[in-house]
């Protein structure tokens, strides 16, 4: 009896995977802002409470090696595009330098190409402009904040309506603000949620909810810092936490109206964080080293659930992966055929296979990550090798190497790039305690040539955006005013100064 019940499940498995390719689920992404990997319970903190997403990764295909940017603007724009951020033209993610290039195929393009229907809630932060937004990128619907947060606003085209705050913000939705009522994440879930509702079971959908939390400033509801007041090193990380917890309650609830709704086995539900922990790596960083910003595995290691009842059995999956992977996955999943233009601009791979069978054969990569945020105007080609990092499945080699000055010798310049590099072996030395790269200068030397011939393809791409010119006000503040009234006053003109110094030091203060 139980080897018939055991053939019986092989057989509906078997039949299950064999139709992934083109079986069109919807598709429920969120992707949470400055969450950490460390900040999940179920990933070991001590302190941080979170059994809606805990219960989303015991039912989910989790990917443990999967990595993202390590900054928030450039991990969004290798989702939506399968590439780089560099081919983006996103080497920031303000003073212009977060705008996705005009030319690239969104996801959302491919999916609505392939009959989904599209929707965005909350953050977008890859170009306010409307010709940069949502609505011009595939999205049929879209709900969301300006620039990197609500509330933040910087010199050009980057941000958010004028006076907004965490609670009640005034939100794009479509072609107008809307001010809304409640705290943020509530209202992005919300308002994700009856759209849902409006089309569910008509053609498949992808729904794209981004929270701008935990982002800083740290604010959450009040009831939901106070969980962990007292418990934890400052009102930071309470706030911090709170947020989460409030993220965590919201997806536990959009999760059990999947199943009221009848549509959870036909939805691929998939969570992530964007970049390394900020706020809660004072409490836990799963044994790693780095955070947001840094090129360190804390910096550009990232969850990854990917939850389809009936047809993914939950499992680990140990391969090398990461957020370039998944334009290929859902443009397979939906049956879509790329166009040239897409098929030439995606540079990861299809997930399908370790969706199939997380343990199957998966070939050796090398990943390349920098943190970009060099001084506007000045060239890239000096930041080459500071605050970057070279990835392959085994061992990740590092440099924070301080920005090489300008020399006369060609070969100098060359030689001050390649100062402070470390190797480590990720497989046995995860926290990166133990450099080895004196002990290892073969692997060093090979996956110093493949950076640097990575570095050179990028020419054309990596420049998009650097000579950039922005408006003198933010769209978004400016279309409020034009729908609301008022307008723009002497502080926000002189905030708006590009000829302030906004470098990559004092822009990580407000970030």
């Amino acid at each position: 009896m139980m080897r018939r019940i055991l053939l019986t499940f092989l057989c509906f498995t078997s039949a299950a995977l064999a139709g992934l390719s083109g079986s069109k689920p919807n598709i429920l992404f969120i992707l949470t802002d400055d969450q950490g990997y460390g900040d999940l319970s179920a990933h070991g903190n001590p302190i941080l409470k979170t059994p809606h997403l805990d219960k989303l990764r015991g039912e989910s295909v989790r990917f443990a090696d999967f990595m993202v940017s390590p900054t928030c603007a450039p991990t969004r724009s290798a989702i939506l595009t399968g590439r780089h951020e560099f081919r983006n033209g996103i080497t920031h993610t303000i003073l212009e330098r977060e705008r996705l290039d005009p030319k690239a195929t969104t996801i959302a393009q491919v999916l609505k190409g392939a009959g989904y229907t599209t929707g965005i809630f909350g953050k977008w932060h890859l170009g306010d402009e409307t010709a940069y937004r949502p609505t011009s990128r595939g999205f049929d619907e879209q709900f969301i904040h300006g620039g990197g947060g609500i509330g933040q606003s910087y010199p050009g085209s980057c941000g958010d309506a004028p006076g907004n705050t965490y609670f009640d913000p005034a939100i794009l939705h479509n072609n107008e603000f809307v001010k809304t009522k409640g705290y943020c994440t509530d209202v992005f879930f919300a308002q994700a949620t009856r759209w849902l509702e409006s089309v569910k079971g008509g053609q498949p959908f992808y729904c794209h909810i981004a929270t701008n939390a935990p982002h800083g400033p740290y604010i959450a509801r009040p009831e939901d810092k106070a969980l962990y007041e007292g418990k934890v090193p400052d009102d930071d990380v309470a706030n911090f936490f709170g947020m989460i917890h409030n993220i965590d309650e919201n997806v536990g609830r959009l999760i059990a109206r999947l199943e009221e709704w009848g549509i959870a086995k036909n939805t691929l539900v998939v969570f992530m964080n964007d970049n390394g922990g900020t706020a809660g790596v004072k409490v836990y960083n799963a044994d790693m080293r780095g955070s947001k910003g840094s090129p360190w595995f804390g910096g550009t290691r990232a969850m990854s659930f990917w939850r389809w009842p009936g047809t993914l059995a939950p499992a680990d999956c140990p391969a090398l992966t990461a957020h370039v992977d998944i334009f290929r996955t859902w443009a397979g999943l939906a049956g879509a055929t790329l166009p040239p233009a897409a098929e030439a601009q995606a540079e990861g791979r299809s997930l399908l296979p370790l969706l199939e069978k997380p343990d199957a054969s998966w070939d050796d990569r090398i990943l390349f990550s920098h943190t970009g945020r060099w001084q506007k105007g000045t060239d890239y080609n000096l930041a080459k090798s500071r605050n970057a990092s070279i990835r392959t499945p085994q061992y990740q080699l590092v440099s924070e190497a301080p920005r090489p000055q300008p020399t006369k010798a060609k070969a100098k310049a060359n030689a001050a790039m390649k100062q402070g590099w470390q190797l480590f072996d990720l497989k046995a030395d995860p926290a990166q305690k133990q450099n080895i790269a004196d002990q290892k200068p073969e692997i060093v030397q090979s996956m110093l040539a493949s950076y640097d011939q990575w570095w050179d393809s990028l020419k054309g791409q990596i420049d998009l955006n650097e000579s950039a010119k922005g408006p003198k006000l933010n769209p978004f503040a400016e279309e409020y005013w034009k729908q609301f009234g008022g307008g723009p006053t002497a502080d926000d003109f002189s905030r708006m100064d590009p000829e302030k110094a906004w470098t990559f030091e004092n822009s990580r203060k407000k970030k």
